[in-house]
């Protein structure tokens, strides 16, 4: 029985599946699924777990939205 897929070339189908290039750059390809963001009266971001509604992090350190999840309406 002979191998599907040699090592050397799963390997490489791996590591190309698995990043997002370029590796390092500090942001990502896409938005964070099953969350979405609103910002409260004080300025501040909320990050909401889309399935149950639960308020999950408060975004104290800034003023800034969370990087990668989505804003409601």
């Amino acid at each position: 029985m002979q191998p599907l897929v040699k090592l050397d070339q799963l390997s490489r189908l791996v590591i190309d599946m698995a990043t997002n290039p370029p590796a390092g750059d500090g942001h990502r390809k896409g938005a964070v699924r099953q969350r979405s963001q609103t910002q409260t009266p004080s300025g501040h971001w909320v990050k909401r777990d889309t399935e149950t509604g639960q308020f999950m992090d408060v975004k104290t350190s800034d003023k800034t939205p969370f990087k990668g999840v989505r804003k409601e309406k």
